[in-house]
Parts: C-alpha cells; sequence; structure tokens
C-alpha cells in the first residue's frame, strides 16, 4: 500500500465528491427500478401485440412447459419475467468488471459519462420498442452499460481514507435503498399515462403503453449525465491511472479466480453467498405475504416501502455510527448472525406484524453486511486496482441476480415458503463460516 492512499483526502474536495456520487448513484437507481413493477403487464402487452406464433410466443411457450412440467402452471409469467430480467443481470456480470478496470486506467468521471450516456440510450430505445425484440435489446445495452455503479463505488475509495472507507460505503447503501424504494413508486404512477392511447400517430414510431415509464427514466439519466458534467471531478490522479493495468474484456469467472489475495476471494465469496440468500427473499417476500396473510398489491407495496425504509435508515444512519467504533468484521459478522435470524422470522411469521419484524431484523442484518463487506473489499485492493476489484464485486452481484429469483421461486411454489426461507437462513450462516478467520484490513 502506497503512503498516498493510507492519507485522507483534501478536506475541500471529500465533501462535495461524496454528495456528487450518492446524487449519482440515486438518480441512476431511481432510473433503473422504474420498470419493476411494469413486468407482468409487458409480457401481456407484446403477447396481445405479436401473439404467440413468433420467437415471443416460442420463448413463452417453453417457459410454460417447464412451468406446467414442475406443477407450478399459475407461475409461469413470473417466470419468464425472470428470463427477460436476467438478461440485464448477466449483461451486467459480464461488463461491471470491465468498466471498472476501464475507470482505473481513463478515470472515474469519463467512463460514468460514457455508461450514463449508454444508460440513457436503452431507455431512450425501450420507450419507442414498438416490438419485443426492440425492448429485449434495450435491456441488453442497458445491462452492458450498468458498470457505472461499480465505478461510482470505486470513486468513493478514491476520495475516502482507508479509517473512514466502510462507513462511506453506508452511503452508497443508502443511496441504493432510497433509489430502489423511489423507482418503483414513479414506475407505478407513470404507467398511468399511455401515449400510444392518447397520441395513436405516435405508434408507429414506436411509441407504445410503457414509453412514459421509459422517457422518465432517459430524463433521470440526462440529468445525471448534466449533473456528472458539472459536478463530477475526477477522483484519479494522471499517475494513478498510469500505474493500472490496461483494461480488457474477460471472462468474468477468470478474473474472480484469478484475484491474487486470498482475503479478496474470500470475501467476495461471502458477499455472494449472502446476496444469493437475500435475493431469494426478495423473489419470494411478496408470494409469501400473499398467499399466507392474503396481501394485495398495495399491502404488498407497504411492505416494500417499509423494507426499503429500514434499508436507508440503518446504512444511511446507524451503520455509519457502529463502524466507527467496531471493526468491519465484527460488522460483518453480527451482520451474518442478525439476517439468519430474520430468515427463520419471516419464513415461519405466523401474523401480519411477524412478518414485518422479520423483515426489519433481516434488513438490519443486511444493512451490516453491505458496508462492511464492500469496505472490507475495497481495504483488501491495492490503490491502483479499486475499480477492478469493485467491478468483480458488483459483477458477483449480478450473477446473484441472474440466478436466484429464477431458482427461489421454483423452490417457493414446489416445496413452500418455508424451505425457502431456512435455505436462505442457512446459506447465511455458511457464509459466516467462510468469514471466519479472514485478517483485519490495515487502517
Amino acid at each position: 500500500m502506497s503512503s498516498a492512499d493510507s492519507q485522507p483526502p483534501s478536506g475541500a474536495a471529500r465533501p462535495l465528491s461524496l454528495g456528487v456520487i450518492f446524487l449519482t448513484l440515486y438518480i441512476d437507481l431511481v432510473g433503473f427500478s422504474i420498470a419493476f413493477p411494469l413486468g407482468p403487464d409487458l409480457l401481456a402487452h407484446y403477447l396481445g401485440l405479436e401473439g404467440k406464433s413468433g420467437a415471443l410466443g416460442w420463448m413463452v411457450t417453453q417457459v410454460e412447459s417447464v412451468a406446467a412440467a414442475l406443477g407450478i402452471a399459475s407461475y409461469a409469467p413470473v417466470l419468464f419475467g425472470g428470463v427477460v430480467a436476467s438478461v440485464f443481470s448477466v449483461l451486467q456480470f459480464i461488463f461491471a468488471p470491465f468498466w471498472g478496470e476501464l475507470s482505473d486506467r481513463r478515470g472515474r468521471r469519463g467512463v460514468l459519462l460514457f455508461t450514463v450516456a449508454g444508460t440513457a440510450a436503452s431507455y431512450l430505445l425501450w420507450a419507442l420498442s414498438g416490438s419485443f425484440w426492440l425492448f429485449l435489446l434495450a435491456r441488453v445495452v442497458g445491462g452492458a452499460f450498468s458498470g457505472n455503479l461499480s465505478v461510482a463505488t470505486a470513486a468513493v475509495a478514491d476520495v475516502t481514507s482507508r479509517a473512514e472507507r466502510s462507513r462511506a460505503m453506508g452511503l452508497v447503501g443508502a443511496a441504493f435503498g432510497l433509489g430502489l424504494v423511489t423507482g418503483p413508486m414513479l414506475g407505478a404512477l407513470a404507467v398511468r399515462w399511455n401515449l400510444a392511447e392518447q397520441f395513436p400517430a405516435l405508434r408507429a414510431f414506436g411509441i407504445n403503453p410503457f414509453s412514459v415509464p421509459a422517457l422518465l427514466a432517459f430524463c433521470l439519466s440526462c440529468l445525471n449525465l448534466l449533473w456528472i458534467s458539472a459536478r463530477f471531478r475526477e477522483t484519479r490522479s494522471p499517475g494513478a491511472r498510469a500505474a493500472a493495468v490496461e483494461p480488457r474484456l474477460r471472462n468474468p469467472l477468470a478474473a474472480i479466480l484469478g484475484l491474487d489475495r486470498a482475503e479478496l476471494r474470500r470475501v467476495n465469496l461471502v458477499a455472494f453467498v449472502f446476496s444469493v440468500a437475500f435475493v431469494a427473499m426478495e423473489a419470494s417476500l411478496t408470494f409469501l405475504a400473499a398467499q399466507r396473510f392474503g396481501f394485495d398489491a398495495r399491502d404488498n407495496g407497504y411492505l416494500l416501502g417499509f423494507l426499503g425504509l429500514c434499508a436507508i435508515i440503518t446504512q444511511g444512519l446507524i451503520v455509519r455510527k457502529v463502524l466507527r467504533v467496531v471493526s468491519e468484521l465484527r460488522v460483518l459478522s453480527a451482520g451474518l448472525v442478525a439476517s439468519a435470524v430474520g430468515f427463520l422470522a419471516v419464513g415461519f411469521a405466523s401474523a401480519p406484524w411477524q412478518l414485518y419484524a422479520g423483515v426489519g431484523v433481516l434488513v438490519f442484518g443486511s444493512s451490516l453486511v453491505n458496508p462492511s463487506t464492500t469496505g472490507l473489499i475495497s481495504l483488501y485492493a491495492g490503490p491502483d486496482e479499486q475499480g477492478r476489484v469493485l467491478g468483480i464485486f458488483r459483477s458477483l452481484g449480478a450473477l446473484s441476480r441472474a440466478i436466484t429469483p429464477l431458482l427461489a421461486g421454483v423452490v417457493f411454489w414446489v416445496w413452500g415458503a418455508p424451505v425457502v426461507f431456512v435455505a436462505g437462513s442457512l446459506l447465511v450462516l455458511g457464509a459466516l463460516a467462510f468469514c471466519r478467520g479472514l485478517p483485519a484490513p490495515g487502517k
């Protein structure tokens, strides 16, 4: 570790940079999550438009066959939505390490501008998606350019001292939580305005019932571009950029296995296992609430809003204070234990208040785990590889989101909610075992 890395950045640059990074992440995640509540309606729209005779129909038929073979025919639309969503996550898995590595070499600001512009292009393509394949292409473009999250996180490492690194990652987590709460609400509101219905002539240009949410996401990305252009100062010095390795697109699994420090590989494994468990919970929670307690869409909206609010408060306020006096490793262990308890509490809840209590405990645990794992990865990595290493970390998170929702949904509908949440608790305890013996990072 160089002496420069151990010193805090200048007081004049740091507060502005953290604020800019927070807003950059927040705006990006609002745009990203606008599409979350639209999945089933998107499928119904394109099926109504194109029928089951084309390639879309073939894909739906295959998904329905799998669902019927598993005895979960009613789950087929959600299963198809998971397949489409996984396209985005797979592209993110492939490209996140590349963008992170490129930002080590070329600088954070330029890569952020480029990836946010690519994200904006994907939303514009979605707004003009008069066919399913254009919509799918929009998801592919969006996934390929989604590495801006890892680049912005690496910028946090650039502008913070080692002693405050993990606390700053809590601010990143708060931006994630706030963005993922705001986006779906905006998407649910924006989809009420159907430009194709109000202005039928626009259908010739690909305008569709979901163009307003897409255009809202596009405008947010353009706002982000203006914000970064005006306020984001480059956080990588020319010397630091020259010392970084030349970026190249490669097999993400090879990049992960190629990490040259055992502690980096192990923390990434802990984070990946935990992410698999947590994403399984996210994919199953609303089904559990509807099946066991009769929650409708509004009730589930309240539940997810509560989840997001807990994440914002915990990561934005509580964890930042805890990490001032408690080490990352102890915070990580405590978060894993709390999460394991929360999984069981949710899985066996017999009343709505117990469900809410279990979700609160689970989110509290995850809010301890996420900034501590991100902070540990950044602290174990050298100053010239923050983008690459944090890109690999985000890539693994994307991999968990590509595969887990489908698997968790199948397990839920075939074997029931308790199996999903007991399995989640066991995975978290496995992650706890993996983090034993990790060395304390130097501050």
